[in-house]
């Protein structure tokens, strides 16, 4: 339950709260003497520094998270694999973060299917993919990410707000990356008015404001940019 908590609060946006309650929840686990469960706590953990631009401080937890799994593929292995392969990639670290693609994918390849159901402490494909969506965008990979995009959206509930915009900037970062930034721009900002405003904070902020950081200054005028500026400040 700690956990639970501390990842709504991750989502929100609450990184102080959210740090407090993994704390809690991976004493617990410690406590329990379940390392799966331990493995998990800090391998969701790891995803607060990831996705607020602490990579390298991710990438340890990552690893603490892939060493307390072990090599059996379970849940908590995968996912620490696609976190450590996320925050590889953000690091400028292209191959680490491409072995533990390599082992992530494995790990995923045996999971049983006990464990890939849709709750929070299993993993499913459509996890994976938005996991590999974000790995293979950052790497630059752009026709295995939009491979992952595609497949992860086709997984996605209609009602899944957040994972699917998540998945539309990373498409538009590939876009960006593939030299479109205009139409990267059009396509992040009408992902973000699609949300209420009150939606347009936390996690879904901060990638649009990684796309628009990764945007070299000398096109902060136009006007696509501009829009995309205008929408991220709110």
């Amino acid at each position: 339950m700690a956990g639970m908590t501390a990842i709504v609060l991750h989502d929100l946006g609450s990184r102080r709260e959210s740090r407090a309650w993994f704390a809690t929840a991976a004493r617990a686990a410690t406590e329990s003497g379940d390392l799966q469960l331990h493995a998990w706590v800090l391998a969701r953990e790891a995803m607060v520094p990831l996705n607020y631009g602490a990579p390298k401080a991710a990438a340890g937890l990552a690893d603490q998270a892939r060493h307390a799994a072990g090599n059996r593929p379970t849940a908590a292995a995968v996912l620490a694999a696609a976190v450590a392969a996320r925050a590889y990639a953000l690091n400028h670290q292209s191959e680490q973060a491409r072995q533990a693609l390599t082992a992530a994918d494995t790990l995923m390849d045996g999971l049983p299917e006990s464990e890939r159901s849709d709750t929070w402490l299993t993993y499913g494909e459509q996890k994976h993919h938005v996991h590999l969506s974000h790995a293979f965008t950052t790497l630059g990979d752009t026709g295995r990410a939009q491979e992952s995009q595609q497949r992860a959206l086709e997984l996605s509930a209609p009602t899944s707000t957040m994972t699917r915009t998540l998945l539309t900037i990373d498409g538009a970062a590939c876009a960006h990356h593939d030299g479109d930034t205009e139409q990267a721009c059009h396509r992040a900002v009408d992902a973000l008015t699609a949300l209420p405003t009150g939606y347009r904070t936390g996690l879904v902020r901060r990638r649009a404001l990684d796309l628009y950081e990764a945007i070299p200054a000398q096109h902060h005028q136009e006007r696509a940019v501009r829009e995309l500026r205008d929408v991220v400040a709110g």
